[in-house]
């Protein structure tokens, strides 16, 4: 096959950045994201630090918030928000040694609320810790060979990839590409090591200079995700960059590539919508994998070069992919690859889970998915999960694998192991938690919202487990107990537990009320649409309760709930 191809589509230039969003400005004068954090740390007048430098500290991989429940109360006392900050892992794949899972219960006990959040995205954070803790928290995770690089900001954040070997036996070999990818895209600046680790201040930053972000970084943020089909727990379709493992004959042969994929919208503004990603070819890999790497590459740099900066909301890829096009980009990319794509090969996707319980995989090493609900570790008076992890880390005989549903697999366990960590399992009281969750709530998730998040309009994983009780008394009413109706809720609506791509999907409006989405499908290849706008808790199990008796008397045999929803079309527009 020809290495260049004649374009059809004519060439656009970069568009002239004007009228720049105050975030833009930020970054170009940041100093390589350095700002004045170093200063605003040592001041110990208040627990906040500028707003500038709110922006800059996301690229370290922090936010800057505040507990929203006693805002009115230290109102009252004239006394500043209590301040704190949200500090997120970067870990490729979401991989954690026993040793590194140690390290950081002991660090989220020490320095924040102790709440161990696993996230969709594979990874973990940790809320509720002070500005005086923030260098220490780093300094912690260094020594456990972590850091937080990269996992906000407008950059490429976490790189998640099918999460249980389960799925090939070469998982291993396409997991593998989550931290080259890592690697690949990860900003040059000495920044982080300077301000957090008091490493020396580069004498020549030379070194530093950053040809994928250069002093602008991305208009935005910049997901991937890697799938293994048949199973998509990945939702690799919600992502800027979707790649797809193309296995034959279990051989990693490479892989499909999807662009513009993203959920984040905003209330009113029609301008604004999720998209699922749409694939743009194919690239083998049976011969080496630099065509690849350099695609991925490529693909950042057109969001750069031609990304929205002067409206935040518009500033994602879809956005950029709809303006020029699809057939525009795919031949700016081969332009900058030198090289073409190749036709998209067929996959096929069947579901969207997470393998609860025991299972083996192909080298007879085992694998332990407890629930999670709403990926919190902690101990209360229904499970000491934090307790029995812990115990589990410290025999030395299982690692720690973060799903995309906001799970964790206790991962690689030799057989003669298994038999300790089913005990530690049973003696809290694991097993029994996980076996008796209903498939309604396991098939359940929820961003953080209230307290934290300053975006929230409603609650979220605070409040889904009592809205799940309410519906699965429904469920049992319509004896649907079995099926796995996908369900996510968010508190406002910029998609962070991907409620746009489930079955049922509630987007917060207000304190106590939530659009309620319907008609996406189980395999994340189709998202869901606004069914009735503006419900409340009474209203919501009213019509989810005349919803399943429709589906119950009048689905065809086999057919899920969302797919049932779409045919019946209930939903807006």
């Amino acid at each position: 096959m020809s290495e260049t191809k004649q374009t059809n589509v004519v060439p656009v230039e970069p568009p002239k950045q004007v009228n720049l969003t105050p975030v833009e400005r930020i970054k170009q004068k940041s100093d390589g994201l350095r700002g004045t954090l170093v200063e605003r740390l040592q001041d110990e007048v208040t627990g906040a630090i500028s707003e500038d430098d709110q922006s800059l500290v996301k690229f370290h991989g922090m936010y800057q918030q505040d507990d929203r429940d006693r805002r009115e109360e230290r109102a009252e006392k004239k006394l500043e928000r209590l301040y704190s900050f949200m500090i997120r892992l970067r870990l490729p794949g979401g991989f954690l040694t026993p040793e590194q899972w140690i390290a950081l219960h002991h660090i989220a006990g020490e320095n924040s609320t102790g709440t161990i959040k696993i996230t969709t995205r594979m990874t973990v954070q940790l809320h509720g810790l002070l500005k005086s803790r923030l260098k220490p928290t780093i300094k912690a995770f260094n020594e456990a060979g972590l850091d937080s690089i990269a996992t906000c900001g407008d950059v490429n954040r976490n790189v998640t990839c099918a999460a249980h070997p389960l799925q090939s036996e070469v998982h291993e070999q396409v997991h593998a590409y989550t931290a080259r990818i890592s690697e690949l895209l990860k900003p040059k600046t000495h920044a982080y090591y300077e301000i957090w680790l008091d490493e020396e201040k580069l004498a020549d930053k030379s070194s530093e200079e950053d040809p994928l972000y250069q002093d602008r970084y991305l208009p935005r943020k910049f997901k991937i995700g890697i799938a293994i089909p048949p199973n998509n727990e990945v939702d690799v379709f919600t992502n800027d960059l979707g790649l797809t493992a193309i296995i034959e004959k279990k051989t990693l042969k490479g892989f499909n590539i999807a662009i513009g994929g993203g959920l984040g919208t905003t209330h009113g503004n029609a301008e604004t919508y999720a998209r699922l990603a749409t694939t743009i070819g194919y690239i083998p890999v049976t011969s080496g994998d630099d065509k690849l790497m350099k695609a991925i590459y490529e693909v950042l740099t057109i969001q750069r070069d031609y990304g929205n900066r002067s409206d935040r909301k518009l500033a994602r890829l879809k956005y950029t992919v709809d303006k020029y096009g699809i057939e525009w980009y795919k031949e700016e990319l081969e332009r900058r690859t030198g090289f073409r794509l190749e036709e998209a090969r067929p996959v096929s996707f069947t579901d969207r889970i997470d393998y609860y319980g025991w299972r083996q995989n192909h080298k007879g090493l085992w694998y332990y998915t407890p629930f999670i609900e709403n990926g919190r570790v902690l101990d209360d008076e229904k499970v000491a999960l934090k307790t029995a992890l812990l115990e589990v880390a410290q025999t030395g005989k299982a690692n720690f694998r973060f799903t995309g549903n906001q799970n964790l697999i206790l991962a690689d366990i030799n057989k003669k192991d298994k038999a300790a960590i089913d005990t530690i399992l049973e003696k809290y009281g694991i097993i029994r938690h996980t076996e008796t969750a209903s498939a309604l709530r396991k098939n359940a998730m929820a961003c953080v919202a209230l307290p934290t998040c300053p975006l929230a309009l409603a609650e979220a994983q605070r409040y889904l487990p009592v809205l799940i009780d309410k519906i699965e008394e429904l469920v049992n009413k319509h004896e649907l107990n079995d099926e796995n109706i996908i369900t996510r809720m968010t508190g406002c609506p910029n998609g962070c537990g991907r409620p746009y791509a489930a079955e049922i999907g509630f987007v917060g409006t207000a304190p106590g009320h939530y659009n309620m989405h319907l008609a996406g499908d189980h395999e994340g290849l189709r998202l869901n649409r606004i069914y009735k706008e503006n419900l409340d808790e009474a209203s919501i199990l009213r019509e989810l309760d005349l919803l399943f008796w429709l589906y119950r008397k009048e689905r065809i045999t086999g057919e899920k709930f969302g797919d049932f929803a779409w045919r019946q079309k209930w939903y807006k527009g």
